[in-house]
């Protein structure tokens, strides 16, 4: 059990088109396992891949590429076929194909409202997924056994001969109490306790933050690829970041980083949850949007209302996304002085939010970051959706395998179906 998340998955921020890097004094035996990795790591980032482009990419020659993928086959991780269409002449290359209907990987979700299940085979397809209702004071704890409900009804539908690798959990940081109230929460070896003995039959799981995944998803897989220092961040609740730089996910004292709803940026503004006053969050949650709005800051379905209403011109409506739009832009400002990242990505709510108000986020990075942090920036909507926090757990999951597939094991030796 890893509590919390690691840095990051072991190929992530290396970039994969380039060649391996040699390892002095590495055997034999331990370049070809870190070749076999980088063979099926790539397929299962980019799909079905040619045997002559991953010669190209990986800077291997054919034969060699050749063995490996044999071997990929081999242990039931992979499939090898012709093209269904020559582009030229002479012999076509086989095309490798990750067993994405064979291999795959439980993806946990513990979000504000709902708890999520997903089965995620290899190559990042969702093959299953499954979600309930999150009820309001549940923790993080109480919500493993219904999770592990879902998965045992999951697996219940899958084949026998199909391979799980692992599985992690995401966990919003933000809950909100039956009498309403907001709360600060966060992941730790009880937690840990839990899904091991939930899990205990399985190849193990791993667990983070929310917003550490998902920013992790979106730089696997999403609008930050091949960005190496990314700021994500991610609103339903209260507001949080998944920091990534130099390709690796920041993640701080036991996994507590990233908290920047609770950066004080109005000293005489809101109470917060966590006993501050004029956090950030205070200002762009959705909270923030709905009472601006005139709306009831509970009502999180309001949300979706208030942005179309002002998308239709409603001045009210309209006026409360401007306010919330303007702190987001104040608070972002910030962060990049301070990160100095490629590109910021807004998913959950402040994706939404961001785009009906993104002129006023742009207004305020014209003018206040440092020249050097804005010149190079990117703005960027997410684009995995909900999905990135499933998408990401599973890149999580499927770490060890990726890293060394030979250790993970062979044909019908990679996992076990049944879950605690």
């Amino acid at each position: 059990m890893a509590i919390p998340v690691r840095a990051r998955p072991a190929g992530v921020g290396r970039n994969a088109e380039s060649p391996l890097p040699s390892v002095p004094g590495a055997s034999q035996e331990e370049i070809r396992r870190q070749n076999l990795g980088a063979v099926l790591r790539y397929v299962h980032l980019h799909g079905p891949t040619s045997r002559a482009e991953l010669t190209s990419r990986l800077g291997l020659n054919r034969s060699t590429i050749g063995a490996l993928a044999a071997d990929l086959v081999t242990s039931g991780l992979v499939t090898e076929e012709a093209p269904t269409t020559a582009r030229r002449a002479g012999r076509p290359s086989l095309v490798v194909s990750p067993r994405s209907d064979r291999v795959y990987a439980h993806a946990l979700s513990i979000d504000a409202d709902r708890l999520r299940a997903a089965r995620v085979g290899l190559g990042g397809q969702i093959l299953d997924l499954r979600e309930i209702p999150r009820p309001s004071g549940m923790s993080a704890i109480d919500a493993v056994g219904p999770l592990a409900d879902l998965v045992r009804d999951m697996e219940r539908t899958v084949a026998g001969d199909a391979l799980l690798v692992g599985g992690a959990a995401a966990v919003t940081d933000t809950t909100r109490d039956p009498d309403g109230r907001i709360r600060i929460a966060s992941i730790d070896e009880t937690f840990g306790a839990a899904l091991e003995a939930e899990f205990s039959s399985g190849p193990g799981f791993v667990a983070g933050d929310l917003a550490d995944i998902a920013g992790l998803a979106e730089h696997v897989r999403g609008v930050a690829v091949g960005i190496d220092d990314v700021i994500y961040l991610h609103g339903d609740l209260g507001i949080s970041a998944g920091i990534i730089v130099g390709g690796r996910l920041v993640i701080g004292h036991r996994g507590h980083s990233g908290k920047v709803g609770h950066m004080v940026v109005n000293p005489n503004g809101l109470p917060c949850g966590c006993g501050s006053r004029g956090c950030w969050e205070t200002e762009i949650s959705e909270a923030a949007l709905l009472r601006h709005a005139g709306r009831d800051p509970s009502d999180r379905a309001a949300v979706a209302e208030v942005l179309r209403a002002a998308e239709n011109g409603d001045p009210t409506a309209r006026a409360a996304v401007e306010q919330v739009a303007d702190w987001l832009g104040f608070g972002v400002a910030n962060l990049v002085n301070v990160v100095n990242p490629d590109a910021v990505v807004f998913g959950g709510s402040l994706r939404d939010i961001f785009t009906a108000g993104a002129d006023l986020v742009r207004d305020r990075l014209d003018t206040m970051p440092l020249p050097a942090s804005r010149e190079h920036l990117r703005l960027r909507a997410a684009a995995l959706g909900r999905d990135a926090v499933l998408i990401g757990a599973a890149e999580l999951a499927f770490d060890k395998l990726l890293a060394d597939p030979l250790n993970v094991g062979v044909a019908g030796q990679v996992g076990t179906n049944e879950p605690g």
